[in-house]
């Protein structure tokens, strides 16, 4: 399978010089506690302390700062229901130029809070279902750039960038593992690590209740139905044509975990790591430890995707 526009490395490495100025070059933590119970050697790239607490910051600046001054001009639009519209936000807001944003009422407040707390001019809609239906009315309105949260060759290049820091960081890791929704970070993932060092294994790791990603996987075309409405709400979109394309190229697995590994892992990454993760966040780590054969002595890098949690709802309540 092949689509039009597909990233590739030197697209990433462009990126990284890109958002340099703009983005963290976020920590790689270990953890001795999660070592000896998978088996592997962990190393957790630590996104969750990248700007507006997520690795969405990565793609959309990349996405806005790659735009010319006439696509700048009326600003940018995008659907989100939360990390990817604080990110475009904030990229919009350094580039001084407006930020128009479709979001489900039903996204967290804290989420909602952000946007606003960075300048996203908010339009809601009812459901994530109604969410492109309402970015196209905003673009049609405003004439703005839309900015996907994934289906877009800027946007997965610089997801890539956090791959390129891990692997220039962590010498000889042997494989990856990165959380699939959309499959933006996951796509970026599997492009720098080919330009960097072929024979990596790349796993996505997902929930059960929303694996529409591994059963696209499988199958070897795109299927969007059955998406449960999991803790981990970063996890909830479908892929794209274009993302679904670069996975079947590169990974090896896509591993599905149940609510309560999630729930699980959250927890232990709190509370052995002291950082704070989303449940998105710990999705990875909860597939190792559902299936520590395919990771045992092993050197392995994590990508832990965000940490944006309502600290007066825990999701887990």
């Amino acid at each position: 399978m092949m689509h039009a526009d597909i990233p590739t490395f030197d697209d990433v490495q462009r990126a990284a010089v890109r958002i340099r100025q703009w983005a963290h070059r976020t920590p790689v933590l270990t953890c001795r506690t999660f070592d000896e119970l998978t088996g592997a050697s962990l190393f957790f790239k630590c996104e969750n302390f990248q700007k507006v607490g997520a690795f969405k910051f990565r793609g959309a600046c990349n996405a806005i700062m790659s735009l010319s001054e006439d696509e700048a001009r009326l600003g940018v639009v995008t659907m989100s229901s939360g990390n990817h519209a604080a990110a475009v936000s904030l990229a919009a807001r350094m580039r001084s130029i407006p930020a128009y944003i479709a979001m489900p009422e039903t996204a967290p407040e804290s989420k909602k809070r952000a946007v606003e707390g960075y300048g996203g001019k908010i339009t809601y809609c009812a459901n994530t279902e109604a969410l492109g239906e309402t970015a196209l009315r905003i673009q049609e309105a405003t004439k703005a750039h839309l900015v996907h949260p994934f289906d877009d060759p800027r946007v997965i290049a610089g997801q890539g960038t956090a791959t390129m820091e891990l692997l220039a960081d962590i010498p000889g890791l042997e494989a990856i593992i990165a959380p699939v929704s959309g499959g933006g970070l996951l796509s970026g993932t599997c492009v720098a690590a080919a330009g960097m060092r072929r024979g990596m294994e790349l796993f996505g790791a997902e929930p059960r209740i929303a694996d529409d990603a591994c059963r696209s996987f499988r199958a070897r075309r795109l299927i969007t139905d059955n998406v449960g409405s999991t803790i981990a709400d970063g996890l909830r979109a479908t892929l794209s044509e274009r993302t679904l394309s670069i996975l079947i190229s590169h990974l090896r697995d896509i591993i599905t975990v149940t609510e309560e590994d999630i729930i699980g892992a959250t927890k232990n990454m709190w509370q052995r790591m002291k950082i704070v993760v989303e449940p998105s966040g710990a999705v990875p780590l909860a597939a190792i430890l559902a299936q520590p054969n395919s990771f045992v002595g092993k050197r392995v890098g994590v990508i832990v995707s965000g940490g944006n949690v309502d600290v007066d709802h825990f999701p887990w309540h």
